[in-house]
């Protein structure tokens, strides 16, 4: 059974994801399983991976992408999708920004 954050992190994370690296999230849906994504929004999170909501063509579907790693802290969040940002760009032959 994945750990599971309290909801509050979770929240916290959505939000910045969304709000502040919507279009890291596009790359890492591209990267990992939508490469015709036109939309990615980040909906869940456990200590397995990340969830995202893509859209391709017209069609939503979820997409689960594992960390690196199981994780159960909250700094390990962060270092996470650093890591899926940087496999993300990596696969899609672009330069990362520094973090």
């Amino acid at each position: 059974m994945p750990h599971t954050f309290d909801q509050k992190i979770v929240d916290a994370v959505l939000h910045h994801m969304n709000d502040d690296h919507n279009d890291d999230s596009l790359l890492i849906a591209r990267a990992f399983g939508a490469p015709d994504a036109e939309r990615s929004v980040m909906t869940a999170l456990d200590g397995d991976g990340g969830t995202w909501l893509v859209t391709e063509a017209g069609h939503e579907r979820q997409l689960q992408v594992p960390w690196s790693r199981p994780i159960t802290e909250r700094p390990e969040i962060r270092r996470e999708v650093v890591v899926l940002y940087d496999r993300a760009c990596a696969a899609l032959g672009l330069e990362p920004r520094p973090h």
